[in-house]
């Protein structure tokens, strides 16, 4: 087998036995130099896409690969890792002295580098083009991979105006074959990349968009802090998590609650100083059971493999924004937590934010349909997964590990009680023309005598007091859907209710209703993973006594190795494979190298540390 096939470099540098799903194709087809747009989804290994390419154009002396990320923290560890197995690796951007940046063009200009990772706007930069000029001329450019291509889509969740002048690759270099790879795109975003990109000649591969290790739960918010605590208190106590809010406003006091509730919370958003954020990302990257509280300034290339959760206290944009932002958890393959709770000001708020926007309205319409999908999700009864996947064109079954698998919510039907709602709307308006808000609404349809019913007179309304054997929450619950429906409209800056054409058919009692019963009272027993070990954190497969002593034994010798080096610590070995070490108890450097994750030069640097600290531990 050549130095330079596929499976023997994944196998040498990498320390992994077979290609997982696509993967083998689309190495084939790149080192063979053709284009691909590749659709697969965070933690399905997009990296090595083009991470093998690479290795195996340059050994058969094509050169540099140049990797197009937006991302620098990304940059520095990607670099780090490939380092650590043995490719030669580095990354042009600001962090860089003008020294660094002339060593690295050196070692880029010689044909010694294998990868360069940099930004799209150093890409576009006139100087770096003549560069790439001079390495064209003498064929020592392998390769282009632009990733997170979404970038380049402005009905991505991510736009960034510097994507768009990528296509001048194409333009300049036709002869170099180039990868786009995303986590996410819908039919619109995809069509749109290739547009964009030029790549109406490239293969797609489209990986499947499962992760089957996430288990998703979407609650209805009440006392949302404290349902947050609950969940993190029962299901993640020390573990890694993120937790998005809307505002930075919220993500500064949440996570100062949560650090007053005795947890380990950094907030995270783009107000803050750059050097606190630099600080606060390392910190979540290279210490265990951090909780980030962030803004969706966070996220964007987090590799961290070991995050346990992602929670969401706001409701995202849209669909794509859910699933990559949910997608951040559990990337090891092991269980991992998507959790999100909700109410009607989050609806409220987007549709919202959506009218006030200065859009066309075509773009506009396009939001709104997007948000539409993203509430029908959020109030379905049937399977979590199923929604998420047929929203990426995936057709599946009932997944039995979503909530609404796990525990089937009650649901009651609501039609009457909206046509109640409806046409209490409808009364406000034909009384002298005014317009409210939820509250009194509610107010009125439960008979409650307030300051607001007596001053318009409402108790004198045919509606008051119609709905008074429903509490104020299934209320709420039965207006959020009428608004998520679009059959109420929600307006201006005091948020008063307004009909819509379509509740003419609610009205006349055409549409039917099925509602979820709050789920406030479900309490714990029907949540949390079983058999999930109080005390020390569990491993990522099941070891006895012995071999979780073995395994915290790695984690302390990995943890001095990655401070020593400056990196994370699943950049020297991820969690997975130090399991896996401890459970066999390799007694040599040939059993060491059978296991998935330990490559040649890792074996070579760490292997006779590695045997140390396991019999050292064996004879503790």
């Amino acid at each position: 087998m050549h130095h330079h096939a596929p499976l023997q470099i994944l196998q040498e540098v990498f320390g992994y036995g077979a290609f997982r799903g696509a993967q083998a194709d689309i190495v084939d087809h790149m080192v063979s130099g053709g284009d691909a747009l590749v659709l697969m989804p965070t933690g399905g290994g997009k990296s090595l896409c083009y991470q093998v390419p690479a290795i195996s154009r340059h050994r058969q002396g094509r050169g540099v690969a140049v990797v197009v990320s937006p991302l620098i923290a990304l940059m520095h560890d990607q670099v780090g890792a490939l380092e650590e197995a043995g490719v030669h690796a580095a990354f042009l951007n600001s962090t860089l002295s003008s020294e660094q940046a002339a060593h690295v063009e050196r070692e880029m200009m010689s044909g010694r580098l294998v990868m360069l990772y940099a930004a799209p706007e150093r890409i576009t930069n006139p100087r770096f083009l003549a560069q790439l000029d001079s390495l064209n001329e003498r064929g020592l450019l392998s390769l282009f991979a632009i990733d997170e291509a979404h970038c380049v889509s402005q009905w991505g969740h991510d736009f960034r105006s510097e994507y768009l002048s990528l296509s001048l690759l194409h333009e300049r270099y036709p002869d170099v074959p180039r990868i786009a790879l995303t986590a996410t795109a819908d039919d619109l975003t995809r069509a749109d990349i290739i547009e964009r990109l030029k790549l109406e000649d490239s293969r797609v591969f489209i990986s499947s968009f499962d992760r089957p290790n996430i288990r998703y739960a979407i609650v209805e918010k009440d006392k949302p802090r404290e349902q947050l605590l609950r969940f993190i208190r029962d299901e993640h106590e020390d573990e890694a998590g993120v937790v998005y809010c809307q505002s930075r406003k919220k993500v500064e006091e949440t996570a100062a609650w949560l650090e007053a509730e005795g947890m380990k919370a950094l907030p995270y958003h783009a107000g803050l100083d750059a050097a606190v954020r630099q600080r606060h990302q390392d910190r979540f990257l290279r210490e265990d059971g951090i909780v980030m509280v962030a803004t969706i300034a966070f996220g964007m290339g987090i590799d961290k493999p070991d995050v346990r959760f992602v929670a969401h206290l706001d409701l995202p944009k849209n669909i794509e924004s859910y699933y990559q932002e949910t997608g951040r958890a559990g990337r090891d393959g092991a269980p991992a937590n998507a959790w999100m709770a909700y109410g009607l000001a989050d609806v409220v708020n987007q549709r919202r934010m959506i009218d006030e926007s200065p859009a066309e309205e075509e773009f506009k319409q396009g939001q709104r349909g997007k948000l539409d999908a993203l509430l029908a999700l959020a109030e379905a009864t049937d399977c979590r997964r199923v929604r998420l996947l047929s929203y990426f064109g995936e057709a599946s079954s009932a997944c039995g590990n979503c909530d609404n698998c796990l525990s089937p919510p009650a649901t009651w039907d609501g039609t009457e009680a909206a046509r109640k709602l409806l046409s209490c709307i409808y009364r406000f308006h034909q009384n002298g023309g005014q317009r409210f808000g939820a509250g009194h609404l509610i107010d009125v349809l439960r008979g409650k005598v307030t300051d607001k019913v007596t001053q318009y007179g409402h108790q004198s309304l045919s509606t008051w007091g119609v709905g008074a054997s429903l509490p104020e929450q299934q209320w709420r619950a039965v207006l959020r859907q009428l608004i998520a429906l679009g059959h109420v409209v929600s307006e201006g800056e005091y948020h008063t209710l307004a009909l819509a054409d379509s509740a003419r058919a609610v009205l006349k009692g055409e549409v039917q209703l099925l509602l979820r019963v709050p789920s406030v009272t479900r309490g714990k027993a029907t949540r949390g993973a079983p058999g999930k070990s109080s005390g020390s954190k569990a491993a990522p497969i099941d070891l006895d006594f012995e071999a979780q002593q073995r395994f915290e034994a790695l984690k302390t010798w990995r943890a001095e190795v990655a401070k020593e080096h400056g990196l994370p610590a699943y950049v020297i070995f991820q969690n997975v494979t130090l399991a896996e070490m401890a459970r066999l108890h390799p007694q040599s450097l040939d059993e060491l190298a059978g296991i998935s994750g330990v490559g040649a030069k890792k074996l070579e640097a760490y292997g006779r540390e590695i045997l140390r600290v396991l019999e050292s531990e064996a004879q503790g």
